[in-house]
């Protein structure tokens, strides 16, 4: 664990084992069949507002940010942690990682050593076509205690269209779906390779091409892992379209 920790400097780094995680309150529930799972599952844990109580330095302010063994990123704001009561998974069916299903990918990835879930999950907010979505990864190696402010501050849109309602409706799309996987500087997810500049750079310049691969990637790459957004409207994709472009060198038309 990392970032804004009580009693720590600023950045610094505390390791808590999981026998110490164990020790600490646990909340356990019965979910049904979920992307991670095939079945109905019983999950138990530590809730993450449990956490930013107790190691936040804080935890009125901080968000936690999960990090996983491949770069992806997911973070909880305190509006999604109130709405979805999200827990740091200890132990699926009793056991502990070793003993937790496989990948649901069909990839037979341990999907350990940690994951976030919840007990359920009901959209709170609506974008356009874009609804809220469950934060749910495995393979999370590390809990970040952020500034939420400071973390969502770095994919702010710029520029004299920043205070536009379609670029504030991006941004907002962007905060939860794209800052996963894509990164802006050493802020989000660094899975997919691609910068938040390289994003912004295709949909100044290829416009047609970045709506296409938000809605379809393997259209475009049949390689792609990213999922694709077959609900976005056009309307959706082009908040994300101009959001994006507030980034590029040049202004915007």
């Amino acid at each position: 664990m990392s970032g804004e920790l009580a009693g720590l400097p600023k950045g610094a780094t505390r390791y808590v084992a999981l026998k110490d995680l164990l020790k600490l309150p646990q909340v356990s529930y019965t979910i049904p069949a979920d992307p991670n799972f095939v079945k109905t599952t019983t999950i138990s844990g530590v809730a993450l507002d449990e956490l930013l109580r107790l190691l936040s330095a804080t935890p009125a302010k901080d968000m936690i940010v999960a990090v996983c063994d491949d770069k992806y990123q997911a973070a909880y704001p305190r509006a999604y942690v109130a709405a979805h009561h999200p827990l740091l998974v200890l132990k699926v069916d009793g056991k502990l990682a070793p003993g937790w299903p496989k990948d649901p990918d069909a990839h037979s990835f341990n999907m350990g050593p940690y994951m976030i879930s919840q007990p359920t999950f009901k959209p709170s907010f609506k974008i356009l076509a874009h609804s809220d979505e469950a934060q749910i990864p495995w393979g999370v190696v590390r809990l970040e205690f952020r500034n939420e402010r400071a973390v969502l501050g770095a994919i702010a849109p710029r520029g004299p269209h920043a205070q536009d309602a379609t670029v504030q409706a991006g941004y907002r799309i962007a905060q939860q779906n794209c800052y996963r996987c894509h990164n802006m500087g050493h802020e989000g997810g660094q899975k997919a390779g691609r910068s938040w500049v390289v994003l912004a750079a295709l949909a100044v310049a290829s416009p047609d091409y970045f709506s296409a691969y938000v809605r379809d990637p393997k259209k475009k790459n049949p390689h792609a892992e990213m999922p694709g957004n077959p609900d976005y409207d056009e309307t959706t994709i082009e908040a994300l379209r101009a959001y994006f472009q507030t980034f590029a060198p040049a202004e915007r038309p």
